[in-house]
C-alpha cells in the first residue's frame, strides 16, 4: 500500500513538474537601472516587459519569470549580479547589456555556463573575431549601420571631404571606422578624426579643430553627450556645415531635449518610430499607452529581444531547460518572429543581419521626428566585403582606417 502511494505521488509530480513559480521560465535582466546611463537601462528594461506583458507572462503552458539586476554601470558589480542570476536564480536566458567593457567581461562566464545570453551591446568583436557560442546579438554590430551612411553620404549626397568628430571609445571608434572605409572605398576622403572624452560636456575646444572647407561633419554621440553636442554644434558651424552620422544620436531618447539645430540631421538606424509596416504599428501602440511618451529605439530591440524568447520558448513547448536547443530555437526566433525593424536574420557570428534605415530629421506637427528616407535591406554586419577577407583586416579601432595624408 506505501508503495503504491508512494509510485501515485511520484506521477503526480511528474504531472505537475512544470507549474508553480519554482518551474516557471526565468528571464534574466542586467543592465544599468542607477547611474549615469540608467535611462537607456530602464528604457531596455520597460521594452522586454512589454514583450512579455504582450503574453501575460506566459507561454507553452509556464510562466515568465522576469528578474531585473541593477549593475550600476559598474563591471565588478556586473559580475556579482550575474553570479546571483546564475547561482541563486537559476535563469534560463540573459537579457540586457548595454556597455561594451561588461559585455566582454562576461563572454567566459557565459560560455562556462552555457548559458543562452541575447546582447543589446554593439561591440563588433562580439560578434566578429571573438564570437562565443552562446551569445546572440539583437541589436547592431557599431560599425553595420554606419557602413550604409558612408555609402549613402558618397553615392547620393556626393560628399568628397568628410571630417569626423566622435566619443573615445569602442562605439565611437567602430563606427567612424565603419563610416570611413566605405566612404573612401567610393572615393571619399575623411581628411581629419578627433576624439573626444566621455565626461567632455564642453565641445568647443574640439569643434575650433574642425576644418570649416568640408563637405559635412560625422559625428558618433549618444545620450547627455548628443544633446549638448547638437546644440553647440548648431552654434558654432550650424547652417554652414551639414551634421550627419548615427542615428542614435537623434533618438528619441535624445530627440526630445533637442531643438531645431538638428532638424536636417541625416543619420543611420535600425529601427524609427515611422517605419510602416504591421508589426511596428502594433509595437507603437503598446508602447504609447505604455509610456505616454514616443519610445526610444532601446525599447525597441528590448522588445524584439523579449519576443524571440517567447517565440522560441513556444517553439520547444516550454522546453528551455535543454540550452542548446534552446539557443538554436532562439536564432530561428529571429527568422520566424515578425519584428518592428523589419526582416531579421542571425548570422552564423550571432549577429542580426536586417535593414538599416536612413533618417533625416524633420518637424512634423511641430514635434521632431526621424524621418526614414532610403532602406538598405539585409545589411550585413561586413557590409558587402566577403567575411573571411574582412576578418583578414584589423578591426576598426582609433587609429585604423588611418587619415591619409
Amino acid at each position: 500500500m506505501i508503495r503504491a502511494v508512494a509510485v501515485v505521488v511520484l506521477v503526480l509530480l511528474l504531472l505537475t513538474s512544470h507549474a508553480g513559480g519554482a518551474d516557471s521560465i526565468r528571464v534574466g535582466y542586467l543592465g544599468p537601472l542607477t547611474g549615469i546611463f540608467a535611462a537607456a537601462g530602464k528604457d531596455m528594461l520597460d521594452g522586454l516587459k512589454m514583450a512579455f506583458e504582450q503574453m501575460n507572462y506566459e507561454v507553452a503552458g509556464r510562466k515568465i519569470e522576469l528578474i531585473e539586476e541593477d549593475d550600476e554601470g559598474n563591471p565588478a558589480t556586473a559580475q556579482a549580479k550575474y553570479r546571483k542570476l546564475v547561482a541563486q536564480d537559476h535563469i534560463h536566458v540573459l537579457t540586457g547589456v548595454l556597455l561594451s567593457n561588461i559585455g566582454y567581461a562576461l563572454v567566459p562566464n557565459i560560455e562556462r555556463d552555457r548559458l543562452p545570453s541575447l546582447y543589446l551591446t554593439t561591440p563588433d568583436e562580439l560578434t566578429k573575431r571573438r564570437p562565443a557560442k552562446y551569445l546572440l546579438r539583437s541589436n547592431f554590430a557599431a560599425s553595420q549601420p554606419m557602413h550604409a551612411l558612408g555609402d549613402y553620404a558618397a553615392k547620393t549626397l556626393k560628399y568628397r571631404r568628410v571630417a569626423a568628430i566622435a566619443m573615445d571609445n569602442n562605439f565611437g571608434h567602430e563606427g567612424i571606422g565603419g563610416f570611413q572605409r566605405v566612404f573612401e572605398d567610393a572615393g571619399g576622403r575623411v581628411v581629419q578624426r578627433t576624439w573626444v572624452p566621455l565626461n567632455a560636456m564642453d565641445f568647443a575646444p574640439y569643434l575650433t579643430q574642425v576644418p570649416r572647407d568640408v563637405d559635412a561633419v560625422v559625428q558618433v554621440f549618444v545620450a547627455g553627450q548628443a544633446v549638448r553636442f547638437a546644440k553647440q554644434y548648431g552654434e558654432a558651424l550650424g547652417g554652414r556645415v551639414p551634421l550627419i552620422g548615427t542615428g542614435v544620436f537623434t533618438d528619441q531618447s535624445a530627440l526630445s531635449g533637442m531643438g531645431d539645430e538638428v532638424l536636417g540631421h541625416i543619420g543611420t538606424m535600425i529601427w524609427a518610430p515611422t517605419l510602416d509596416n504591421a508589426a511596428n504599428r502594433t509595437f507603437m501602440k503598446i508602447a504609447e499607452a505604455k509610456l505616454k511618451r514616443m519610445p526610444s529605439y532601446f525599447h525597441a530591440v528590448m522588445y524584439s529581444s523579449g519576443r524571440w524568447i517567447v517565440e522560441a520558448a513556444r517553439s520547444l513547448q516550454g522546453n528551455v531547460e535543454d540550452r542548446d536547443r534552446f539557443l538554436a530555437a532562439l536564432r530561428r526566433a529571429s527568422e520566424t518572429t515578425e519584428d518592428p525593424r523589419g526582416p531579421i536574420k542571425l548570422d552564423e557570428y550571432g549577429n542580426p543581419t536586417e535593414n538599416v534605415y536612413i533618417v533625416r530629421v524633420d518637424k512634423v506637427a511641430g514635434r521632431l521626428q526621424n524621418t526614414v528616407i532610403h532602406t538598405y535591406p539585409m545589411v550585413s554586419q561586413f557590409w558587402t566585403y566577403k567575411p573571411d577577407e574582412f576578418l583578414k583586416t584589423p578591426p576598426y579601432d582609433r587609429a585604423y582606417p588611418p587619415v591619409k595624408p
